[in-house]
């Protein structure tokens, strides 16, 4: 048995990371904030420190006698400001490993994504596609994290791994999944060119399996791992699958990407000009990511971790509308 330390542990994929951890046999604890929402986890057996990512001096105590880290917690959204991506995703991830090395934690796993190598891939990319400076704060940031990371564990004991993981989605999705199906239900989906463009969907279930994968195998130090369902399927099919299991009618809209893009565009600079907070309706990376091929490949993962996705896509679909009809 292990004791696993997990940042954001409250959240949509936190929560899964506990409940996949303890099942497993660790002992679990995670880092939340005193306003944090606790009812994914309340009924699980995790001792909760509180603090911020952002303030190292609140980190101290939490990571003291800790075997392995899972730093999850991040500003993972489309529309925010480039300096608290920043102060978040890359401070944040300097302050969590710097103070798990000072308390000799052994693994370090850094929940990254896939979208650190951008968008508009004609072919599934792998670990050794290169990454970009990019316009998409969340994007951007996440890159520089995962960077310094590697850069970090030439000068620590440390054994640093990263988890890049596709689109994820699933049960207690209230981000992505729970918007998403209430558009459909109202009549307010659609694509970006017809939906033809291929996705990576990544049910939160499986991603939970590989980081649980990657925080143990010794074959995972230094390593970095794209995490997908590994299904060929684009926006079209994936979308009438939820509309079809919700029992809505599949949506017909459909926006050429040109046209799209410059909508979101122009929605942005009112946005930003009038200082408002909210994200638009479109955003570029909304229609960026809806209107690209965006895909990658999990051959090393099988090769190295031994992962496999254990949830088909067809039962993932089916559980995570099953948890959008029943959720409070």
């Amino acid at each position: 048995m292990s004791k696993v330390f997990i940042t954001g542990v409250n959240g949509f994929i936190g929560s899964h990371l506990a409940e996949k951890f303890i099942n497993a046999g660790h002992e679990v604890s995670g880092l939340v904030r005193k306003t944090s929402n606790l009812k994914f986890i309340k009924d699980f057996k995790i001792e909760l420190f509180y603090g911020d990512i952002t303030n190292r001096d609140s980190l101290r105590e939490s990571l003291k006698g800790i075997d392995v880290v899972v730093h999850n917690a991040a500003f993972a959204s489309d529309w925010g400001s480039y300096e608290e991506f920043y102060k978040i995703n890359v401070t944040g991830t300097q302050n969590v490993a710097e103070i798990a090395s000072e308390n000799n934690v052994r693994r370090f796993v850094h929940i990254s994504t896939v979208a650190i190598h951008g968008f508009k891939n004609p072919n599934r990319m792998d670990e050794t596609a290169p990454t970009a400076k990019s316009i998409f704060p969340y994007c951007e940031t996440k890159r520089i994290a995962d960077e310094w990371l590697f850069e970090y564990a030439k000068t620590t004991k440390m054994e640093i791994t990263s988890i890049k993981p596709g689109n994820v989605f699933g049960t207690r999705d209230h981000t992505f999944i729970e918007k998403y199906l209430e558009a459909l239900k109202d009549g307010k989906g659609g694509f970006v060119d017809g939906g033809r463009h291929v996705t990576c969907p990544t049910y939160v279930g499986n991603l939970a399996d590989a980081v649980v994968l990657a925080a143990f195998h010794p074959d995972a130090i230094g390593e970095a791992f794209n995490i997908t369902d590994d299904v060929d399927i684009n926006w079209k099919d994936f979308t009438n699958m939820f509309a079809d299991e919700l029992g809505v009618k599949r949506p017909k809209m459909s926006i050429p990407f040109p046209i799209g893009y410059t909508i979101a565009f122009l929605m942005e600079m009112f946005y930003l000009l009038f200082r408002i907070k909210n994200a638009p309706l479109l955003t570029r990376y909304r229609i960026s990511n809806g209107g690209s091929d965006y895909h990658f490949s999990i051959e090393k993962a099988r090769k190295i971790l031994g992962f496999e996705p254990k949830i088909k896509l067809d039962e993932a679909v089916r559980r995570s509308v099953e948890w959008y009809k029943n959720r409070k």
